[in-house]
């Protein structure tokens, strides 16, 4: 295994340590406030994870939102990272090589995480009437170091394609697609 995928493989792992933190820790506290006869009023504080934020969109019915975080914040990394067993195991293969190009075209898919964490975010902000202060937390810094770490992972891999096996002249086989004399 040469130096660069062993990088890789490392790298994967690191991202991996880090989308845990990223899709749990708070992502991002919401304050809305209003000024009132002078004084200031909180209307609402709310702090989200990528899951609570999952778990209150599925409460409220928008669950087409909140499978785009699932499927985008959850299932894309874990399934990129999974991709990596059998690469390395089939290695020189085709399917590995085959499995090898899935993965890399699911790793140009990585800003539609960074989309679903925004669409989180304009969800949270958009609930507020008056105004409004955010603050990104643990899991947000998280989430965004687990994207370029994944990503740097991912193009640090490389796969090359398996070599192809060159027919034995030996055998006079014939085919139905051979010139006959």
């Amino acid at each position: 295994m040469t130096s660069r995928n062993k990088l890789a493989i490392v790298l994967a792992l690191v991202s991996l340590v880090l989308l845990w933190p990223g899709i749990v820790q708070p992502a991002l506290t919401i304050r809305a406030t209003m000024e009132l006869f002078g004084q200031s009023r909180e209307l609402s504080n709310e702090t989200r994870s990528v899951i609570s934020a999952v778990q209150s969109l599925h409460n409220t019915g928008n669950n087409f939102v909140a499978g785009l975080i699932v499927l985008f914040s959850v299932l894309v990394p874990l399934i990129k990272a999974a991709l990596l067993v059998p690469i390395f195991a089939l290695r020189g293969s085709t399917t590995s090589y085959r499995l090898y190009g899935v993965v890399q075209t699911m790793s140009k898919w990585s800003m539609a995480d960074v989309f679903a964490v925004g669409m989180l975010i304009a969800l949270l902000v958009g609930k507020g009437t008056a105004n409004l202060s955010a603050v990104a937390g643990t899991g947000f810094y998280c989430f965004a170091a687990y994207c370029l770490v994944s990503n740097a992972a991912f193009q640090a891999l490389k796969i090359e394609p398996p070599t192809p096996v060159a027919p034995t002249s030996s055998a006079t086989t014939s085919s139905p697609f051979s010139a006959r004399s």
